[in-house]
């Protein structure tokens, strides 16, 4: 029409501007990214500062030995571990710190300590190892005193991203997921103070009734598990694992026992859960999330 300018002569219908126009669908955010992101407030403003967590392959020096984990332990096997094949091994570099982790394990495990087994590659299955690795590269940068100790500033660290488990899959577990990781490294540090900690910080996102119960960690004396109230699921569902780490895990990482750190690991999934009231972690996460829950959602405000 504009080649020939038939245009000058067509009659054309007349433009509505009253008539509604079509909904344009301009991408929304998933729940988990609108609760990971209130998590990341929250925690700046209680003064921590994010690790970097940017891989998600982990040697078992890392994931296992470095924690005060045993080369025996059952966490290891394939039934719960997913190994890597391609590249199937690290090379362990810093030699200081293989030797402090050996002597510790062969000490209270009473068992040959073997590095080919600490060189084996596994998608990790938590974030703790990146927080043993952080505590180490800060007891590296602090400052060494004439006897012996370490003049460790206190600090708040903490890290969200994904882990992965070969477990079996249910209504609210999955072999890929989210972990909330965080630590506090100070002096005299109780267990009350972590007790409190762990209750502010659930107030801040809707998950007002807790219990807490005494559980066993490799890793961490006195442990306990954190469980939060599922209204939709009528029962309570647990939302992570806390615990003081140990002191065969610190040491080895250059820490005194002046030092104390309370650590945990909360799940970003369940607590999603008990905000929106979904019922089933597969409506969440995974090729089964309804779009339409998705665009209903509103972001989230705690």
């Amino acid at each position: 029409m504009l080649l020939t300018g038939s245009w000058k002569s067509t009659t054309f219908k007349e433009y509505n501007f009253s008539i509604p126009a079509e909904e344009v669908n301009g991408g929304q955010l998933h729940p988990l990214l609108k609760v990971r992101q209130e998590f990341r407030e929250i925690f700046m403003e209680l003064g921590f500062q994010e690790m970097d967590t940017q891989h998600w392959v982990e040697s078992c020096f890392w994931n296992f030995d470095s924690l005060f984990i045993p080369q025996q332990h059952p966490a290891r096997d394939v039934q719960d571990t997913f190994f890597i094949s391609k590249p199937a091994t690290s090379t362990l570099t810093n030699r200081t710190l293989v030797k402090e982790v050996k002597e510790t394990h062969e000490k209270y495990f009473r068992s040959e300590w073997k590095e080919e087994e600490a060189c084996r590659n596994v998608l990790r299955t938590h974030t703790t190892g990146t927080s043993a690795y952080t505590l180490h590269r800060l007891s590296q940068m602090s400052e060494k005193l004439p006897d012996g100790t370490v003049n460790f500033r206190p600090g708040r660290y903490y890290s969200i991203d994904r882990v992965f488990r070969n477990e079996e899959m249910d209504k609210t577990h999955l072999c890929e997921f989210h972990q909330c990781e965080g630590f506090v490294v100070d002096h005299d540090i109780s267990l009350a103070k972590m007790m409190h900690t762990f209750d502010l910080f659930f107030r801040r996102i809707g998950v007002e009734r807790l219990r807490f119960k005494p559980a066993f960690n490799p890793y961490t004396e006195p442990s306990m598990e954190i469980f939060g109230y599922h209204t939709g699921l009528q029962k309570w569902i647990e939302v992570g694992n806390s615990g003081l780490f140990r002191r065969e895990l610190l040491r080895p990482l250059g820490l005194d026992d002046s030092v104390s750190v309370m650590a945990w690991g909360l799940s970003l999934e369940r607590p999603t859960m008990i905000k929106y009231g979904i019922s089933s972690i597969h409506e969440l996460f995974g090729h089964r999330v309804d779009i339409n829950f998705i665009k209903r959602s509103a972001i989230a405000r705690f």
